[in-house]
Formats: structure tokens, sequence, C-alpha cells
């Protein structure tokens, strides 16, 4: 019996589709709207059934990957670095040509499956964005204001907390009109940003407090909230990782090996040396069960 892969070259708004047959014939072609429901419409009126679906990692992978996985399809998302490699060696770069050396790769088996994290992981992970955005505009804001009051011959002290910035500076402003008409917006703005700021806070430190993960991690000496939400939502899922010691390699904080000559040591190498567990959550030593 004959088995079929599909090949996705994923963009913004359009995607290109090619169906190959175990021996690398090509079926289909198609240029479809990037969208679950124009996708499985296509596949669903292939006349042979579908034997895995293949596209490489990307911004639209993952609502592609959860929403054809929903339809019935088995989906894989490949590593982008090995995708890339293997599409050079094609003369022509198009969509059209993409999507069918993906779904190459995809039939001989030659890629590295990427983990897709839940809508839990990333939803924390847009709550950190989001914070961290309000955070930066707020200093942007507060930075402008300093340099246009010197224009005025006005310095401010060279710390002013967050908190305290509107009480100090906006008296300053008010006492003249042209100073006044000129920047009591800027300041009503940066107001209104760090009120959003400090919600957004909150809910960040309530999502540490209610989660038993984070509170283990925040045991550690210098872990806090952000930390260890930072933390929970790049792992996600503890078990993908087979050995603790190629979470730091993940993270590209060290490699899982270093070898040259006659030197070869594996990661960690360092005498008293406190693993982290995914498995356990947190592992105070190394955790010889679990290494």
């Amino acid at each position: 019996m004959m088995d079929y892969f599909v090949g996705l070259d994923v963009s913004f708004r359009s995607c290109a589709l090619c169906v190959v047959d175990t021996k690398g014939k090509v079926v289909l072609e198609r240029e479809l709207v990037c969208e679950v429901n124009d996708i499985a419409a296509c596949l669903c009126d292939f006349e042979f059934p579908i034997e895995r679906i293949g596209l490489e990692a990307g911004t639209m992978s993952q609502h592609l990957y959860f929403g054809l996985q929903a339809a019935g399809f088995d989906v894989v998302c490949m590593e982008a670095r090995q995708v890339k490699a293997a599409l050079s060696a094609m003369r022509n770069k198009t969509d059209k040509n993409d999507a069918k050396g993906i779904a190459h790769v995809l039939r001989t088996g030659w890629f590295s499956p990427v983990h897709m994290k839940s809508r839990g992981a990333h939803g924390l992970r847009a709550l950190l964005s989001t914070r961290k955005a309000l955070l930066k505009k707020t200093m942007d804001l507060a930075n402008e204001t300093h340099g246009l009051l010197k224009i005025f011959g006005i310095r401010l002290p060279k710390t002013v907390s967050h908190g305290s910035f509107d009480g100090i500076v906006r008296s300053m402003i008010e006492m003249d009109d042209i100073r006044a008409h000129a920047l009591l917006p800027l300041l009503d703005a940066r107001v209104t940003l760090y009120q959003q700021y400090l919600e957004l806070d909150r809910r960040v430190k309530r999502a540490a407090r209610h989660d038993e993960v984070c509170l283990r991690l925040m045991t550690v000496p210098g872990v806090g909230p952000i930390a260890a939400l930072t933390f929970k939502a790049a792992v996600d899922d503890p078990t993908r990782f087979k050995k603790s010691r190629t979470v730091g390699a993940h993270f590209g904080l060290t490699p899982r090996r270093f070898q040259s000559g006659e030197h070869d040591k594996p990661w960690p190498n360092i005498k008293g040396w406190g693993q982290w567990c995914p498995r356990c959550a947190l592992c105070s030593e190394q955790c010889v069960a679990h290494a």
C-alpha cells in the first residue's frame, strides 16, 4: 500500500501544499490560504489517506499544528535549521519548491521533530512579554521627559522610582504654561502605561503564587516569580527531556558534551553541582535516579 506525505511551506497569509507518495512522486500541488479549514478541506478531498503532514517551525506553526491535529491528521513540526539545510540544495527557491522539499524530508525521515508548547505555556509567555513591553515603554517615556526638561534647565534627581516619578515631575511641569502645554500629555500617557504595567505585574506574581512548580523554584536564592514563570513556560513539558543534563543544553547555556583530543567533558562536570531534574521539578542535589 502506498503512503502519502504532505509538505506545507507556510507564510503569513498563504501556504504552498505538496503531496508526494512513498517513491517521491508528486501527486498534488496547491496554493492555499493559510487557514486550518482550507488546508483540511483540501486534504479531505484527496482520494488517498494521508500518512503525515510536515511543516517548518515558525510563528504560524502552533496554530496549524493543533488545528490540523484536531482535524484528525498526524502532524509533525520540523526543526527550521535542518529544513533550511535540506532546501539549500535546491536550484530555485520558491514556495512551491519549498513545500516539495519539506514533503521529501518528511518522507525520508531525516528531520528532528520540534516540541510544540501548550496553549498554557504560550499564555504565560504572552503575559510576561506584555509586562516587559509596558515596562519598557514606561521607561522610554520617562527618559524622554528627562531629556525635554533639560532644555528648560530642570535637572531631575539621578534616581527616581517609577511610582514617585509622576508626583515629582508633574509639579515642575505645571509651573510653566509652555512646559505644561507640551509635556503633560506625555506624562499622562506614561501614568496610564505604568498603571497597566502594575496590573500585569500583579497578574504575574499571582500566577507564580498559585503554581506548585514556581513555588518550588522560588525557594532557590535569587529566583523570583519572573524567572520561575519564564523557566516553567520554556520547559512546558518536562517529560520531553530524557535526561536532566540536557535542559541546560536546550537553553544554550552549555553544550551537552565538550570533546577535543584527549579532553572529554560531559555536562555538568562541576563538584557539588545541583542539577535540575525535569521529573522531580527541582532537586537540591544531583538526582541519581533520573540522571
